[in-house]
C-alpha cells in the first residue's frame, strides 16, 4: 500500500523558513520521481518543485525558485522541501506526490500518481 506522509508544516512570520518532510512507503522510492505540490483556499493545484530519480534534475515553479529548495534521501525514503524567505502568498495546503519515472526529464511537475493528506503551511504578514 502506497503512503506518502508529510510533516513540518506549521505557522511562521513572512521572510521566515520551514522545511517540509515526506516519508514514503509502499513501492520503490529509487524508481519515483517525487514532487511537492500546494494548493491554496479557491485556487488551481500548483507545482512547486519536483526531483528526478534518474539524475536528481528538478522542475521548480518561477514563483518559489530561488527561494525553495527540493531533495531526496532514496536510502530514507524521504523527499524535502526546504522553505526559505517565505511571504504569505506562499500559505497553502502542501503535498507530496510521486510517479514512475520513465525517462530521463518525466519528473517535470505533472501527471503525479499517487499523493499525501497534505501538510498546512500559513505565512503570516
Amino acid at each position: 500500500q502506497v503512503q506518502l506522509v508529510e510533516s513540518g508544516g506549521g505557522l511562521v512570520q513572512t521572510g521566515g523558513s520551514l522545511r517540509l518532510s515526506c516519508a514514503a512507503s509502499g513501492f520503490s522510492f529509487d524508481h519515483y520521481a517525487m514532487g511537492w505540490f500546494r494548493q491554496a483556499p479557491g485556487k488551481d493545484t500548483e507545482g512547486v518543485a519536483c526531483i528526478s530519480n534518474i539524475d536528481g534534475a528538478t522542475d521548480i515553479a518561477d514563483s518559489v525558485k530561488g527561494r525553495f529548495t527540493v531533495s531526496r534521501d532514496d536510502a530514507a525514503k524521504s523527499v524535502y522541501l526546504q522553505m526559505n524567505n517565505l511571504k504569505p502568498e506562499d500559505t497553502a495546503v502542501y503535498l507530496c506526490a510521486a510517479k514512475a519515472e520513465l525517462y530521463v526529464g518525466g519528473h517535470q511537475c505533472s501527471n503525479y500518481e499517487y499523493w499525501g493528506k497534505g501538510t498546512q503551511v500559513t505565512v503570516s504578514s
